[in-house]
């Protein structure tokens, strides 16, 4: 009988490719997430059967070991961005990945991944990432094994990053953090490199995973904007403005209990005082044997909705240069 992987956070957005790619090489993949009928894209990934969305909240500890019952494998990729409601960084990063891995070792689980990210730190400033600091610490604890994943920025077709920034309106592109420098790394890279931990072909530790090149913020936004064929001006914003901007966005989304949702937190202007680039000296792809795709490679297949004439754009440009000749 085929393998057995439970993965948390299995239809989001790192979670599906992980899932994709373990279900190509035979395993039957367990979707655990709150909403299983919001994760019936998974499905199609195998054959009738072999992915399975099953209901699971990571905070409650019978929800988690009866998801994980039989499991030869698990991967944890769950984790937020902002604090929602019950949702918030300590029950969610720390407590929540602690209680994957330790259960997962009390059931004699082989292989264990843990998605975290760049900038984990159990000391940091930002709750965001004292938190994943937090939650490496208690997997490490209970699962020493444990393949630990640390990415950069995260790019591809369903991301929040490019896809959020080139959606934006107007002729002023402003940034907070704008000369911080960044390492994308392509999802499936990512995915690639989990499902190695899986398998165990990845010693235990923990990798930090960036893409062949690192560049600020600012430079990121203008080679988006050259993909999209868009000319906006881009603003640094100071990081004291960025401050006031996030607090005064946390106040309004707390004032209207979570309804009312602001483009930047403060906690992640925290977040963004710091390079978010490969340690020196760290483990990473190449430990990994894997060669990390480029950007420019893989941008335009899903930004070129954005471009002012969307997928037909290439065809005009063409007939133009045809009407000059």
């Amino acid at each position: 009988m085929s393998k057995l992987v439970t993965i948390f956070g299995g239809s989001g957005f790192v979670g599906r490719y992980i899932a994709r790619r373990l279900a190509k090489e035979g395993w039957r993949v367990r979707v655990a997430v709150r909403r299983p009928n919001e994760a019936m894209h998974v499905k199609p990934y195998g054959t009738p059967g072999q992915v399975e969305p099953v209901l699971c909240n990571i905070r409650d500890e019978a929800s988690v070991a009866s998801v994980m019952t039989g499991s030869d494998a698990v991967v944890n990729c769950v984790g937020i961005l902002a604090e929602a409601g019950k949702n918030g960084f300590d029950s969610v990063q720390a407590e929540g990945a602690g209680r994957v891995a330790r259960i997962a070792a009390d059931q004699g689980v082989e292989t264990f991944v843990h998605l975290s990210a760049i900038g984990a730190d159990a000391t940091s400033k930002s709750a965001y990432a004292r938190t994943k600091g937090a939650g490496e610490a208690a997997v490490q604890a209970a699962f020493p094994s444990a393949v630990i994943l640390r990415p950069s920025i995260i790019f591809g077709p369903e991301d929040d990053f490019f896809n959020r920034f080139a959606g934006m309106f107007g002729p002023v592109l402003p940034l907070v953090g704008g000369n911080t420098v960044f390492q994308p790394v392509y999802v499936d890279d990512v995915a690639r490199a989990a499902v190695l931990g899986v398998e165990g072909k990845a010693p235990a530790g923990i990798y930090e995973l960036g893409g062949p090149d690192a560049h600020s913020m600012k430079t990121l936004m203008k080679d988006m904007l050259t993909v999209i064929r868009r000319r906006k001006l881009v603003v640094n914003l100071p990081f004291f403005a960025g401050s006031l901007m996030g607090w005064s966005f946390d106040l309004v989304k707390k004032l209207s209990f979570g309804l009312v949702k602001g483009p930047i937190t403060a906690d992640q202007v925290k977040l963004l005082r710091q390079d978010n680039v490969v340690s020196e000296g760290a483990k990473g792809f190449t430990d990994l044997d894997i060669s990390p795709v480029a950007m420019e490679a893989v941008l335009p297949d899903y930004l070129w909705r954005f471009r002012p004439s969307g997928q037909y754009l290439a065809i005009k440009e063409s007939a133009k240069n045809l009407r000059h000749g």
